[in-house]
């Protein structure tokens, strides 16, 4: 299932992980072929820029950083995929500092562009293998 926001079951599943090192989150995202207010007019990625662009300075003030982000072209393995747009890959300090960087007023302020833009979302919280 592609939603946009997160059930609370799965903010207490992501905060179970550990909490002693970064979290990096794999983005993959889904936007509305045309945005809806605030952002009528533009299509949804464009409105998902505005959102996007003052997120990454957000989340580098709060200690995090993008490591990549790209537009998805094709899917070499498996299915159901083939609707993404696009995929990020976003390092936070930890669990607990990506849940209260996700519910700041800050974010919820922005947020309406990242709703007018964006179709649906999986996030995926991924931790450092031990090998």
């Amino acid at each position: 299932m592609i939603a946009v926001y997160p059930t609370p079951e799965q903010i207490q599943g992501l905060l179970k992980g550990p909490d002693d090192q970064p979290v990096v989150m794999l983005n993959l995202l889904r936007f509305k072929e045309r945005a809806t207010e605030p952002d009528q007019g533009l299509t949804g990625q464009e409105a998902y820029q505005r959102y996007a662009d003052e997120m990454v300075r957000f989340v580098e003030a709060k200690g995090g950083r993008v490591i990549w982000s790209g537009r998805v072209d094709s899917q070499v393995i498996g299915s159901d995929a083939s609707g993404f747009h696009m995929a990020a890959l976003m390092e936070y300090p930890s669990r607990k500092a990506f849940v209260e960087i996700a519910t700041s007023p800050h974010v919820a302020e922005i947020g309406v562009h990242r709703a007018a833009g964006l179709e649906g979302q999986w996030l995926l919280a991924t931790t450092t293998s031990d090998k």
